[in-house]
């Protein structure tokens, strides 16, 4: 097949290129980034860089002896201390603490999306007296500081008999994380628009049947953020474990990081080995729920 340029007067003849067939094609130009694109990307660059830099710092020192971590005279280890995370294992009990964590922090955020995510359907969907009242405690609510509810919590706990217990624990975790969720599913809730949600009571499904299988796989990405959101708060959350608990064998795993902080014995670079060992199961739960945050950020959370 000839192609010939209808261009009039035109002497330049169309650049071709010849197919794997035998039949010439044109050559597409090549594609340039543009400027503004480039600075965006090297200001994302830096960005990263400078949010893995404690990451990397923390690393490079829980492998590092205290003499050379004190001296700071280089960034990456000379000799791999490996034996940093066997100290800080062993003498931390971070088996046990990571265990509680762990149990602690699924409990939480189980309870927590199974609550926040009635009720953000129930504020995004339902008309009930009393609407606009009920959104405006949840607010009011998220505006007191958690340590300032500790003393009417304690108190609450101690008349239910769950002081020292991790059913107490959890609960206290349940409630503080339900009003910040509840919101930020309503938001992504009410982005969504109810065909299917008519169209699967029109095949008769009842209102729990709608909610648990048209609603709740279209609130994936809403559910992963509020996930990993209220994960790393309870993960993190410890000065309510200090009141609550008497007992060390039930602390999560903040109070394994708090043996190294002696100031009679330094041991900071164990204690860097121990953070690290802390936060392995966020990263790992981060990853696992990374390709849903974005999206349910953006398609309802900041709504």
């Amino acid at each position: 097949m000839t192609l010939i340029n209808d261009t009039a007067g035109a002497d330049a003849p169309l650049v071709t290129e010849r197919t794997d067939r035998g039949g010439p094609r044109s050559r597409s130009p090549r594609r340039r980034v543009p400027a503004h694109k480039i600075g965006l990307y090297g200001l994302l660059g830096i960005a990263a860089l400078t949010a893995l830099l404690p990451l990397l710092w923390m690393l490079s020192g829980s492998l590092q002896s205290l003499t050379e971590l004190l001296t700071n005279q280089r960034f990456l280890p000379r000799d791999p201390q490996w034996g940093n995370y066997v100290t800080a294992w062993v003498q931390g009990d971070l088996a046990t603490y990571l265990r509680n964590s762990v149990i602690y922090t699924g409990a939480a955020v189980l309870g927590i999306l199974l609550v926040s995510s009635l009720a953000g359907y129930a504020l995004a969907r339902l008309e009930f007296a009393g609407k606009g009242a009920f959104t405006f405690v949840i607010l009011a609510v998220m505006i007191i500081p958690a340590p300032a509810m500790f003393l009417a919590q304690y108190k609450l706990l101690i008349s239910l008999g769950l002081t020292n217990n991790p059913i107490g624990y959890v609960l206290i975790l349940i409630t503080s994380g339900i009003p910040m969720s509840t919101l930020i599913m309503r938001s992504f809730f009410v982005s969504q628009p109810r065909d299917l949600e008519e169209a699967a009571a029109l095949d008769g499904a009842g209102p729990l049947r709608v909610f648990w299988s048209v609603i709740l796989p279209l609130a994936r990405p809403g559910l992963a953020a509020v996930a990993v959101i209220q994960g790393l708060g309870a993960w993190n959350e410890y000065l309510m474990a200090l009141v609550l608990f008497d007992d060390n064998e039930l602390m999560p795993i903040q109070r394994g990081l708090t043996a190294f902080t002696s100031a009679e014995t330094p041991q900071q670079q164990i204690l860097l080995a121990a953070t690290t060992i802390s936060i392995v199961p966020v990263i790992v739960f981060y990853l696992m729920a990374q390709r849903h945050i974005v999206k349910g950020i953006g398609a309802g959370a900041i709504k």
